[in-house]
């Protein structure tokens, strides 16, 4: 910028100086000509971004007071937060990706005033290294992680004490009881850029159950330490195959519609019974922007696991169960960052 001042303020000196010599048709004719043989200085490339990231917060809050209310019922207050962070690198043919979701809320009921229930707990991350298999191609090399769990204790049901106060019982999981832990290696598909699936025909992993109360070890299918023994070790390690599709489409940035299918077969362990032999895990998020603040969401999990016993299944099929789970929230959302 300073340079193209110079040659301005020289063609300016030249065209004053000029006109003590020369006509001023003639001295402009001369500084015109003197700008336009200036030599052009080039704007700067801009610097490449290689890295993306972004952050979301939500929060959900409910409270519900009764004063002599004939129909009955109990004052509650309930409390929902979740974190959805991620930060990406992309350069040439390479890609790294990474996610982390976070979801927990609970509530507290009258009837119940000495615990706090909880509502929805969970622990997801991902992380992805993609390597194109050339400039064109819609195939990546891939090798994934991935880690799932939750935060606190989760009781199946309550019951008081002897001091009249009230505390959970059968216990149905706790922190990193049950983890997941998976590497897989395989190649992706992407042939748009709302869909890709990856194919892993090399998937190694662990689930994880360090807490020993019971019955988490034996209910999460953690092999025993000696054939009928009854006490159960902390690990159970897994290799098979793996499949993950990945699915988001939105409308004009405020109605939006986020899907994961994962599905995970053993080769080396069997389930506990005759029936079908793959873990399916298939997560659904969707999400509508009421305002620039608020936002209506629904998320829903369903989960299939061979491995998994329900001793409580009256029929005598204590495995193979689906599971389901639906989180209906209005939120205030809180987007900290979101920019490369």
């Amino acid at each position: 910028m300073q340079y193209k001042r110079l040659i301005v303020a020289a063609a300016m000196a030249a065209l004053c100086s000029g006109a003590y010599a020369q006509n001023p048709a003639e001295a402009a004719e001369a500084a015109a000509k003197a700008i336009a043989e200036a030599p052009v200085q080039e704007a700067p490339a801009p610097k490449p971004v290689y890295w993306t990231r972004s952050l979301v917060l939500d929060l959900g809050f409910n409270q519900t007071g009764l004063v002599n209310w004939a129909a009955g019922g109990y004052n509650t207050v309930a409390l929902a937060a979740s974190l959805d962070g991620k930060i990406n690198y992309a350069k040439d043919l390479t890609k790294w990706d990474n996610r982390l979701q976070m979801d927990y809320g609970f509530f507290w009921s009258a009837d119940k005033a000495t615990i706090l229930q909880k509502s929805t707990d969970r622990i997801y991350l991902e992380s992805k290294f993609a390597y194109k298999t050339s400039k064109d191609s819609k195939w990546d090399y891939t090798a994934g992680l991935d880690f799932k769990s939750q935060f606190s204790d989760t009781w199946g049901d309550y019951d008081k004490d002897s001091e009249g106060k009230w505390t959970g019982k059968d216990l149905k999981s706790a922190f990193f009881s049950p983890a997941y832990l998976n590497l897989a290696l395989g190649m992706q598909w992407t042939p748009n850029e709302w869909f890709n699936i990856n194919l892993s025909p090399l998937a190694g992993g662990m689930v994880i159950c360090t807490d020993e109360r019971d019955p988490l070890r034996k209910t999460y299918g953690m092999p025993e330490t000696e054939p009928g023994s009854g006490i159960y070790r902390p690990v159970l390690f897994q290799f098979g195959a793996q499949v993950k599709a990945n699915a988001r489409a939105s409308i004009n940035d405020k109605f939006s519609v986020e899907t994961q299918l994962v599905l995970f077969y053993d080769y080396i362990n069997r389930p506990r019974y005759s029936g079908f032999p793959i873990r399916v895990n298939w997560d659904n998020k969707i999400s509508w922007m009421i305002s620039k603040l608020f936002k209506i969401g629904l998320n829903t999990w369903l989960i299939y696991d061979p491995f998994v016993a329900f001793d409580d299944i009256p029929d005598g099929n204590a495995f193979g169960k689906v599971q389901f789970k639906e989180f209906l929230s209005i939120n205030f959302t809180w987007s900290i960052a979101n920019k490369k």
